[in-house]
């Protein structure tokens, strides 16, 4: 069996969750300044785990250890270098350094997101408490904290291959032009509310385009070859990775659901 029928095989298993989340309600309940920064002081923590997700890959790819030594394959070398050097160090519109996580964070103060909970996150995790423990100091939402607890669940427990499809398969955005062409509309309406956020995503989705998502596939390859008992935990963690996104997606459902009976 070659390794493209395998890619091919994950990518059919996963079909039916990315559907669901494709064709998820909460994109045509964005409607709104409010909506959107509802949204966005949930999707917020998304962001941000996925930063250790990929520095996970960095340190198991590449060597960040001195001595330094050649680690691993070379492309896969200079493709978590170079995810890593547009996430953490990318350009605002004005050409200023910064992390795609930062900008968010500028996006959100920008719309009058509610940026509390994940900044005390922050706090608390460079003040040693476990993200877990911070997550339930906050008392942030059940499907928010299971979310998070996968991402950390994947990097501590399970191998770099699986890791690596997860990243790959399972945190893909997912974003329908649906939810693209509304926060244009509310740009157009909102242009001293949304220009950032409009920003954030045309920058994330230029960024992470069709280059890094080919290597970041050959990078799967490589890392489970022909090894079909790999490619199955593969399969398995990106469905879970994926479920715990759709969990998010319904929480932040239901929360604009609740607004907008208010």
């Amino acid at each position: 069996m070659q390794q493209n029928l395998f890619v091919s095989q994950l990518k059919q298993s996963l079909l039916p969750y990315r559907q669901q989340l494709v064709q998820h309600p909460l994109y045509t309940q964005l409607k709104n300044l409010q909506h959107l920064q509802h949204f966005a002081s949930y999707h917020v923590f998304a962001v941000w785990d996925f930063m250790s997700l990929l520095k996970s890959l960095q340190n198991n790819l590449t060597c960040t250890a001195i001595p330094w030594q050649p680690i691993g394959n070379a492309n896969t070398r200079y493709l978590i270098n170079e995810i890593v050097l547009g996430e953490e160090s990318d350009v605002d519109e004005a050409g200023n350094r910064i992390s795609h996580f930062e900008l968010y964070l500028q996006a959100m103060h920008q719309m009058g997101a509610d940026t509390t909970a994940i900044q005390q996150l922050l706090t608390y995790v460079s003040n040693g408490i476990t993200v877990q423990k911070a997550m339930e100091q906050l008392q942030l939402p059940t499907e928010v904290q299971q979310f998070v607890n996968n991402t950390f669940e994947t990097i501590q427990k399970q191998p770099v291959y699986v890791q690596a499809a997860v990243f790959t398969f399972g945190r893909e955005d997912l974003i329908p032009d649906m939810f693209i062409e509304m926060v244009k509309d509310l740009a157009v309406t909102h242009s001293d509310k949304i220009g950032i956020f409009k920003y954030y995503l045309e920058r994330h989705i230029e960024v992470d385009g069709d280059h890094h998502s080919h290597l970041a596939t050959e990078m799967v390859e490589t890392l489970c070859g022909n090894d079909a008992e790999k490619w199955k935990q593969a399969t398995e963690a990106s469905i879970e990775a994926l479920e715990k996104r759709k969990l998010l997606w319904d929480i932040i459902s239901k929360k604009i659901s609740m607004l907008a009976s208010i």
